[in-house]
């Protein structure tokens, strides 16, 4: 990861990092965040790069859906999404972009 920010700042880019989406696994009613999430938060961090934490995002909006809503949102057991639940996930980016601080791609998106 620290290689594909040190390119991306080499072409001139800004780079965000984003962590992986959550896998559809409840435990105790909440979604499962995983570590590599937390990894990319540090990798960001040290890089001094923007983060958006899809996991923590999207696993929130899975629990305020609920497990009889979120099902139809994967194709598979707990990994690949619909089309709904890719969706979803999109609608979950564009708001973390737009959450981060200077919102450095505003004038990408209406």
């Amino acid at each position: 990861m620290r290689k594909f920010i040190a390119d991306a700042r080499a072409k001139g880019a800004t780079p965000i990092v984003c962590s992986p989406i959550p896998r559809k696994t409840w435990k105790d009613g909440r979604i499962v965040r995983d570590v590599y999430g937390r990894w990319a938060a540090e990798v960001a961090a040290s890089e001094g790069v923007a983060f958006v934490d899809l996991n923590e995002i999207i696993a929130r909006r899975y629990e305020e859906l609920g497990p009889e809503k979120v099902e139809p949102l994967f194709g598979d057991p707990h990994t690949h999404t619909s089309r709904g639940g890719a969706e979803l996930n999109a609608e979950c980016v564009i708001a973390g972009l737009k959450e981060l601080p200077a919102d450095p791609v505003a004038e990408y998106l209406k």
